[in-house]
């Protein structure tokens, strides 16, 4: 089956522990990018803890992906639903009935993502990955900047493509200025970058520099 690949965009991800990280972090993606990327964590599936979604917020002009790291996503379906985001992803590994919180999502025009993580075979989630919107390949370490992208891994968005060839791929993990073109070469549409550029010394160099490689 034939698809129409999605032009490739490049999005600052936050990952905080505390309010004041989570705004410092949200300001700066802000003069970036249109789309962003909101690591949530529960201290469960995910080690680290992120402010609650009571705290959650983002500028209303920017396009904002929620990434769920929760054990139980559908504690918090009404708060997800309420806030409004341009997409929740939640984890293959998630205690949830993936289908069914995708529906829900759905039915309040909130687009819905199914995350892989480094370990799972994505021919675990072939059963289910079609409700969803988009995949996400996941490289990094749970709850935390950083982390290596794996490339090795790259042949999930070969498989993900095959059996869901309208779904948007993303991928998060280690992303940086030596291993973006590749990820991009390798089908990859949603590049979700965080140390990279939180961490740089001036992030408007690195994110257009980032820009630039693709």
């Amino acid at each position: 089956m034939s698809y129409k690949k999605h032009q490739p965009i490049i999005c600052p991800t936050i990952t905080a522990f505390d309010a004041d990280e989570y705004r410092q972090q949200m300001e700066q993606a802000q003069q970036l990018s249109g789309r962003i990327h909101i690591d949530l964590m529960d201290g469960e599936f995910a080690p680290t803890k992120s402010p609650d979604l009571n705290h959650v917020w983002w500028p209303h002009e920017l396009k904002a992906d929620i990434h769920l790291m929760y054990q139980r996503p559908m504690d918090v379906i009404d708060k997800l639903i309420e806030l409004k985001p341009n997409m929740v992803i939640i984890h293959n590994e998630a205690e949830v009935h993936h289908m069914y919180f995708a529906a829900q999502l759905h039915q309040h025009g909130i687009k819905t993502g199914l995350a892989i993580l480094h370990e799972t075979p994505i021919e675990w989630a072939y059963q289910i990955m079609h409700s969803f919107d988009h995949v996400l390949v996941f490289s990094g370490r749970l709850g935390y900047h950083g982390g290596q992208a794996d490339l090795g891994i790259l042949d999930k968005v070969n498989k993900i493509r095959e059996h869901h060839p309208e779904a948007e791929i993303g991928w998060d993990g280690g992303i940086n200025d030596q291993n973006i073109k590749a990820l991009v070469d390798g089908g990859v549409e949603v590049l979700n970058v965080g140390g990279y550029v939180q961490k740089s010394a001036n992030p408007e160099e690195a994110y257009a520099k980032l820009k630039e490689l693709i």
